[in-house]
């Protein structure tokens, strides 16, 4: 089975689906990979890496396409990039493709006849946690997301002792305690920040408290408030509407704060109205890593950064591509392990037995199949 790997078709995502780390680990299990010339080079992988690794590099990108029997990528082909029309019937394409935020995409993925693969349908189960890119991914957007608010604000983070006096520490607040929001936590804590941490789930406390943090208890947490896969669940307005009313006073206590709050499928909860954003010191920072499905903060803009009275909003998109390398490494090792499932002795293995298989197989001989899309589209 040939592995083909293309340059990212979106131009500002500079990382890579597969690094020469993994291709090793791939050939021992009977692949060969085929790579885009160039594809690894804005993550700090250079071609002559992957030929030592044992790859075979191609300049034009539609061998990549019409050799490989499955395409690895980071994001779904961009039609507008000619990818979507170069995949072909009875081919594998594995990588985040996301169903959920744009469901109506994935019937022109089917109509291709390709056999899809989204990790991010990947079941929570141990087994399938060297292959979740979700995960890793939201790793290094809530370590990025916490230097970004660094930078932009306007104190230094460490309680000093100095000959000019006592500086004071910085007060950061995360909303959201998922893998974002613990990574946000761990790093501002590192940083030498005060550090609270907000979720509607209450079992999150623990893992709070043992990064460092002190845990804000608003008084609303429900056992109901997260789902079977450990994802937050949606709440109606009434909750929400006191929510916000509560979240504000802590808000307003903040120097910076770090929003990680998402429910897959569905728009960002909002957490932080406008009025709250206002009562903040000015100079003070809200990285909002919901912005790309609506943002947790009212005044929040994809993929800009306004001031709200002196109060930095950054809204940043695919936070994970501002740090390349490691990303990739990450994602990379994701797709090995996914791979080392899917196949046996260098043959696909489309075993629908399999939990993590049937889970992520969005499409297959020109057919939405995965009964969540099929219901999201109304078929």
């Amino acid at each position: 089975m040939l592995i083909g790997i293309p340059v990212e078709s979106h131009p500002h995502d500079p990382r890579v689906a597969l690094v020469p780390a993994q291709i090793r680990r791939l050939r021992k299990n009977g692949l060969e990979v085929l790579v885009e010339h160039g594809a690894g080079e804005r993550a700090g992988f250079p071609d002559a890496e992957y030929e030592v690794a044992g790859a075979r590099l191609v300049v034009d990108r539609g061998s990549v396409f019409s050799e490989a029997d499955a395409i690895a990528v980071l994001r779904r082909p961009d039609p507008d990039q000619g990818d979507l029309a170069r995949l072909r019937a009875g081919q594998v394409l594995i990588g985040l493709l996301d169903p959920l935020g744009k469901p109506a995409e994935v019937p022109r993925l089917a109509e291709s006849g390709v056999t899809a693969f989204a990790l991010e349908l990947l079941p929570r189960i141990s087994r399938a946690q060297s292959m979740d890119a979700l995960t890793s991914m939201a790793t290094v957007s809530g370590y990025k997301a916490v230097l970004l608010g660094a930078q932009a604000l306007d104190k230094m983070f460490p309680l000093m002792m100095t000959a000019a006096g006592t500086v004071a520490p910085a007060h950061v607040l995360v909303i959201g305690v998922g893998v974002a929001g613990l990574q946000a936590i761990a790093t501002a804590h590192r940083l030498g920040a005060v550090v609270r941490a907000y979720d509607l789930r209450p079992a999150v406390r623990e893992q709070v408290e043992s990064l460092g943090a002190k845990f804000v208890d608003l008084d609303l947490e429900a056992e109901s408030a997260e789902t079977e896969g450990g994802y937050a669940r949606v709440m109606d307005d009434a909750f929400y509407r006191e929510q916000r009313a509560r979240l504000a006073e802590v808000v307003a206590q903040s120097d910076l704060v770090v929003t990680t709050a998402a429910v897959p499928g569905k728009p960002a909860p909002l957490l932080i109205e406008a009025g709250a954003v206002e009562k903040m010191r000015h100079g003070s920072v809200i990285v909002d890593l919901a912005a790309e499905t609506g943002g947790n903060c009212e005044r929040t803009e994809a993929g800009g950064m306004i001031d709200v009275h002196g109060v930095k909003v950054i809204g940043p998109i695919d936070l994970a591509a501002t740090v390349p390398h490691h990303a990739s490494q990450m994602y990379a090792a994701n797709i090995a392990a996914f791979l080392g499932n899917l196949t046996e002795e260098g043959a696909l293995r489309l075993d629908l037995e399999d939990e993590v298989i049937r889970e992520t197989l969005l499409t297959h001989e020109g057919q939405v199949v995965h009964p969540r899309l099929r219901e999201m589209l109304g078929s």
